[in-house]
């Protein structure tokens, strides 16, 4: 086993203060960089760092970055829900590090959507009913799967089925 214990910090975001969620960092008592390459090709990361080893990918509806010696976890409802997530991660961790000998490591990350594809599939009205300034900001977090369709208001049908078919091909589902 690679990682066998962890100290979980919960918080608040403290700029955006009025947020429902939570974020979570699980300290690792040990390291698992080692580990990263081959805990992206199980999971298929979209973003694969080198130096130092960090890899990111969305996973049960969460952006979750695995560093050496950290987890972070975004836009979580509470504590028990990052609880179960980083125990479910720890699994992942140690299942890729033992199986090792038969997964082929990978050093790169996914391609990625382009935010201007997906600032096409928009209104484009700025209007900030997603809470976002403007339809780019808002792209572009659909673009690191932070939003989705349902999320802009002002999206028909149509444009919700074209934007999620263009992020599926990313392994994306939104």
């Amino acid at each position: 086993m690679l990682l066998s214990t962890y100290t979980l910090e919960i918080f608040k975001s403290k700029c955006q203060s009025d947020a429902k969620g939570v974020h979570c960092f699980a300290h690792l008592d040990q390291d698992v960089s080692e580990a990263l390459p081959y805990l992206n090709s199980v999971l298929g990361g979209f973003e694969y760092l080198s130096n130092p080893p960090a890899v990111t990918f969305r996973a049960q509806g969460k952006l979750i970055t695995v560093h050496g010696k950290k987890i972070a976890v975004n836009a979580l409802k509470d504590g028990e829900e990052a609880q179960k997530i980083v125990a479910w991660l720890k699994n992942e961790i140690n299942a890729a590090w033992e199986q090792k000998e038969t997964i082929k490591p990978c050093y790169s990350g996914m391609p990625k959507p382009g935010i201007l594809e997906i600032l096409k599939l928009l209104p484009k009205s700025n209007c900030r009913e997603c809470n976002e300034p403007t339809c780019m900001v808002f792209a572009t977090k659909v673009a690191e799967g932070a939003k989705g369709p349902e999320d802009c208001p002002l999206m028909g049908t149509g444009e919700t089925i074209k934007l999620t078919a263009y992020m599926k091909q990313f392994n994306l589902d939104i």
